[in-house]
């Protein structure tokens, strides 16, 4: 059956993955052993909402393949550093060869380093924030196929998140992002039947402590 069947791709270990890990060696370490897996720590939150918005328009292995020199350039998103960036940081970051040098994503990611700062306090942590919005078993697909995820690449929940946020003033936060952030920290499960990662993970979320 084709990977557009099936939505899986079995690599040159034997191994059946989402169709999306490839057979890159970055990515396919990336889907084995981060994506999906539940995040309750508030840097790795923030980092990845932030790396979300710098791959709008770009594939997300550009951004894997640079995010050490994103770490290295915002401070490794410690927002409480991030927050307190001024112009002379954004000069110094449009000079920079080794991130993606747009000047409004690199505004809003200061920005959006202040908003995180100001949830923080008020909610505790970032993870108690956005773990509130974890979707019930009832409110997800019986089964996670292809043809799922490529029909949803936003939701009621990515949605409702997404305005929540931009209420409180945060930027490059659409739908579709905030959905591509919910599957990458674990918020959801959305390896693919058959996946080889899907049961660990599952059992990762099962065992999880939800923040708040």
């Amino acid at each position: 059956m084709s990977e557009e069947k099936t939505g899986l791709s079995v690599g040159d270990d034997g191994a059946a993955r989402c169709f999306w890990a490839g057979d890159d060696p970055v990515y396919r370490h990336y889907h084995d052993h981060e994506w999906g897996r539940p995040v309750a720590e508030d840097r790795r939150l923030f980092e990845k909402i932030c790396l979300e918005g710098f791959q709008s328009g770009l594939s997300w292995l550009t951004i894997l393949r640079k995010r050490e020199n994103f770490r290295e350039a915002f401070a490794g998103f410690d927002f409480d550093r991030v927050a307190s960036f001024d112009e002379r940081d954004v000069e110094r970051l449009l000079g920079n060869a080794g991130i993606v040098r747009h000047r409004g994503k690199i505004v809003s990611t200061i920005n959006n380093a202040r908003r995180a700062r100001e949830m923080a306090d008020e909610f505790g942590s970032l993870a108690a924030w956005f773990w509130r919005f974890e979707p019930q078993p009832h409110d997800r697909p019986a089964r996670v196929d292809y043809q799922t995820l490529v029909a949803n690449p936003k939701t009621e929940v990515s949605t409702r998140i997404s305005k929540e946020l931009k209420k409180r003033g945060w930027s490059f936060v659409g739908p579709t992002t905030i959905y591509a952030f919910m599957q990458a920290m674990g918020l959801v499960n959305d390896h693919i039947e058959g996946c080889t990662c899907r049961d660990g993970v599952e059992l990762e979320r099962r065992r999880f402590s939800r923040p708040g």
